[in-house]
């Protein structure tokens, strides 16, 4: 009754934003992903899954979406789409950044992923810190293509002819085990994913003694979706479902099935804090 209320309340509070009443009005809502496992992707009976869209699924429901359509787009071109009005919300896009958030308006943070290094198994070249993908010259780094990674490097220095660059996660282990490539840069949830889903093949995750930060003010890793700047309503409201559902017992096992353990937790961050700078 009381969310009811609240739901109520946000809505007459802006009545000129009808995002959220449209998707209360139809009983649906659109829901852009890129596939990227274990944030979104499909599984062999082709259903939409992963950590950020069983979260839209749950939020929806709250909100009274009967129907989701989902709508799977190429990670380049996830602001076009939501910008066009092709979809509501991005699940599983990009992270919460100041360049990010010049084209949309983000919802509080989700979760808070840590740096991850997939190597072949053994470690041979000892790494255990991302400061050792900066400081090692001729280290070849297989890295997934417009990701926070390899922003992340690109932004340290790191040369152009030491990113092997990858479309997955998978085709990044392989590089590792071909020998193509050193190690895998990747988010701790991936890694997690992976051996849990029985695909680390012949590599391991590295442990790392320290999650390597460029500036001491950077708060880098927070993901939430992301929704067109003008749907201040569906946002807000959006916001309140999650604020009673990440963290509890419920959301901690349906995360888990993907790899994402407390330490991913965001905490009270909020995306105000991420974006200071």
């Amino acid at each position: 009754m009381l969310f009811g209320l609240l739901l109520t309340a946000l809505y007459f509070y802006n009545n000129r934003d009808k995002s959220l009443a449209r998707v209360q009005y139809s009983k649906r809502i659109h829901i852009g992903y890129p596939v990227g496992a274990p944030y979104a992707f499909l599984k062999s009976d082709k259903e939409v899954a992963g950590q950020s869209t069983d979260l839209a699924k749950y939020v929806a429901r709250r909100l009274g979406a009967e129907k989701i359509e989902w709508r799977q787009v190429e990670f380049s071109e996830l602001f076009t789409e939501l910008r066009a009005g092709r979809i509501d919300v991005v699940a599983g896009g990009p992270f919460i950044t100041p360049e990010n958030a010049a084209f949309v308006n983000f919802s509080e943070p989700v979760f808070h992923v840590k740096q991850g290094l997939l190597v072949p198994r053994g470690n041979p070249r000892r790494l255990t810190s991302y400061k050792n993908l900066i400081t090692t010259p001729g280290l070849r780094i297989a890295v997934i293509a417009d990701s926070i990674e390899l922003g992340f490097l690109t932004r340290a220095g790191v040369p152009e002819e030491q990113i092997v660059a990858v479309p997955d996660a998978l085709t990044g282990r392989v590089a590792v085990e071909a020998g193509n490539a050193d190690c895998f840069a990747v988010s701790s949830p991936a890694v997690h994913w992976m051996a849990l889903s029985g695909q680390l093949g012949k590599t391991e995750e590295a442990q790392l003694s320290e999650q390597f930060q460029l500036s001491p003010d950077e708060r880098q890793g927070y993901g939430g979706f992301a929704f067109r700047k003008e749907d201040v309503a569906l946002r807000d409201a959006w916001n309140e479902v999650l604020k009673e559902f990440v963290g509890s017992p419920e959301y901690n096992k349906m995360a888990a099935e993907y790899g994402f353990t407390d330490a991913e937790l965001p905490g009270s961050m909020t995306t105000v804090e991420v974006l200071k700078r």
